[in-house]
């Protein structure tokens, strides 16, 4: 053989891995998905996220596989839940809520994180910067303290008449040790009285409204966890059923609560699509900013306001992005 011809030979078999590698694989993205709360109570925010991997062009079965596991309020479950999924080797981890994507970071710095919604990131520890996060984490997360704020603000628009405020909230959830400091600083500008009640499953619901009977709340405003946004219906009807208004997110609102305001869940599990996309396609999470959310939707639930006896101003009515009849 002619050195010039060897010399070929040599470099197309050292070319031709490279070139194998540069090929469609067609593998099929296993995507982890870490709920804290019930399939059930996630169901329309996991539709919505399906939706949004499918207009990118996912099918399940073809291109990509979900693996779920659920926590169903139990935070405890949450290490195990995602080391069982990190054993399936998958591609992205998705998570629902600061307990779970706390507990994703711990358990893997390898695997990429989307928060498809999350407390606020920074103050918890997630990642130390928004822009540029530094870690295996992206997503989206938002300023709950501020948020929860906001909304003892609105019920007095409503309902100047109120003074003292329960606030449901669940010890167990990382993100409310920042939101109740918030709560009680907002209060005391609004020169409202505030008071906790913690529950830590749905089970903790009617022993929290009759402690709240029991007390002077003259309305209730519930905060987030993934458990109270699974039995939003029960709380707004122990609500009602107390005589009590009641403020939480938008869904409280839509699920039977008098006010709500906040940000919308499905926006983000939408959102989440795009973030799991760029990174199958090669970027890394600490490439792509964590967003919040810009808009915030207000709602009034006016069947709620009357069966409560409450006439909510024509000027707030206005103001509400959304009045339920």
């Amino acid at each position: 053989m002619k050195r010039r011809e060897f010399i070929a030979l040599v470099g197309g078999a050292a070319a031709w891995p490279l070139a194998a590698r540069a090929q469609p694989t067609n593998k099929i993205a296993r995507i982890g998905f870490l709920g804290s709360a019930t399939a059930a109570g996630s169901a329309q925010s996991v539709s919505t996220l399906r939706e949004g991997l499918s207009a990118l062009g996912y099918v399940e079965g073809k291109n990509i596989i979900l693996e779920f596991r659920w926590a169903e309020g139990k935070y405890d479950q949450l290490l195990e839940l995602v080391t069982d999924l990190i054993r399936l080797n998958v591609d992205v981890l998705v998570t629902h809520g600061t307990p779970g994507t706390q507990t994703a970071k711990r358990a893997t710095n390898n695997i990429p994180i989307v928060m498809a919604i999350s407390g606020d990131a920074v103050a918890t520890g997630i990642v130390t910067n928004l822009g540029r996060p530094e870690a295996n984490v992206t997503g989206s997360t938002f300023f709950l303290p501020e948020l929860n704020a906001k909304r003892l603000e609105l019920l007095m628009e409503v309902l100047p008449h109120v003074t003292h405020v329960g606030a449901l909230s669940n010890p167990a959830n990382p993100v409310s040790r920042p939101i109740i400091p918030a709560m009680r600083a907002a209060a005391a500008r609004l020169k409202l009285e505030i008071e906790v009640f913690e529950v830590q499953s749905p089970s903790d619901f009617i022993g929290a409204f009759e402690a709240v009977a029991k007390s002077r709340v003259n309305a209730v405003a519930v905060t987030e966890d993934g458990e109270f946004a699974a039995g939003f219906k029960t709380i707004a009807a122990l609500a009602v059923g107390n005589k009590l208004p009641s403020i939480g997110s938008k869904e409280y609102a839509e699920a039977g609560g008098l006010i709500g305001y906040g940000v919308n869940i499905l926006s983000l599990y939408r959102r989440a699509a795009y973030f799991i996309d760029k990174i199958l396609k090669g970027s890394k999470p600490a490439d792509l900013p964590i967003e919040q959310p810009t808009r915030f939707d207000f709602v009034i639930n006016l069947k709620t306001a009357k069966t409560l006896g409450l006439t909510v101003p024509p000027t707030l009515l206005s103001r509400a992005d959304v009045v339920i009849e």
